[in-house]
């Protein structure tokens, strides 16, 4: 089967809570690809979105009369970090932008992938945090930037 554009997401689907799910996971990064082989129980499924499209936890790939198939994530190995102040935030957001490591933020908490050197730093420094398993709901980008003028 081959997927070009997605039916919709579970959150918002109408006919979501009436059908089995057939969950396909994958790698929090592949969210943003554009194409896609992926098995599922009832096969294989090729994703093939159009330029700037992308996957989303949740997005529904294929309908049959009694099942959906949907895109879940694998959860990630994160830092997930608490700052108790002002200063905090500013310390360790100068910290990860001179690293160019990309961060989330969930509520009054700032998610970034597990990298021992920054599990390090945040020790050190005496912020906050905390490694988990998570499920992230969006990739983690890197945003490409040069020191030309």
């Amino acid at each position: 089967m081959i997927v070009k554009e997605i039916i919709g997401n579970i959150n918002s689907y109408p006919a979501a809570e009436s059908k089995t799910k057939d969950w396909v996971a994958l790698e929090n990064e592949a969210l943003a690809k554009r194409v896609h082989h992926l098995n599922t129980s009832g096969g294989e499924v090729s994703v093939r979105l159009a330029p700037g499209k992308h996957l989303h936890v949740g997005d529904i790939l294929a309908e049959t009369e009694d099942s959906l198939v949907v895109v879940d994530v694998l959860p990630e190995d994160v830092l997930v970090i608490s700052p108790e102040s002002i200063n905090q935030m500013g310390v360790i957001a100068h910290e990860l932008g001179n690293r160019h490591l990309p961060a989330q933020f969930i509520d009054d908490t700032m998610v970034v992938q597990f990298d021992y050197l920054i599990e390090k730093l945040l020790g050190d420094k005496g912020i906050a945090f905390e490694r988990q398993q998570i499920k992230m709901p969006h990739p983690f980008r890197h945003i490409g930037h040069s020191h030309d003028h």
